[in-house]
């Protein structure tokens, strides 16, 4: 498995990607792979606040449905639209088009107490 070196990553793999106050949130990699073909998500509305570890999206597959928490606190000032159509694309490509939301972050600080690549991979069970 190969992660992102340059991401954050939660314990319930929801990656975090920063840039000027705001992070891209989506699932990772592995997460996708264990939940096989999706078939549907539900995003938050834009204008919707969060804090760390609430509940923010749901993913739904062939096998199961999902939380997505948002891994740091923040408002959503964006999602991708695109899922509602091709859920799909997450299984195609988790790290880059199938990402989830974006979050005007409260606090970067959050942010650091995500993990790195590195601890993130040693929480994934072999494939």
């Amino acid at each position: 498995m190969s992660v992102p070196q340059d991401f954050f990553y939660s314990k319930s793999h929801e990656w975090v990607s920063l840039s000027e106050g705001v992070v891209t949130v989506g699932i990772t990699d592995f997460a996708q792979s264990q939940l096989s073909d999706l078939t549907f998500v539900e995003l938050p509305a834009v204008g919707a606040s969060f804090a760390a570890g609430d509940e923010a999206a749901v993913v739904e597959s062939v096998k199961a449905a999902a939380d997505v928490y948002a891994p740091v606190a923040g408002e959503v000032i964006e999602v991708n639209e695109v899922l509602e159509d091709a859920p799909e694309t997450i299984n195609a490509d988790a790290f880059g088009a199938g990402w989830l939301f974006k979050l005007k972050v409260v606090d970067e600080a959050e942010v650091d107490g995500l993990m790195d690549a590195d601890s993130y991979e040693e929480i994934c069970p072999q494939q």
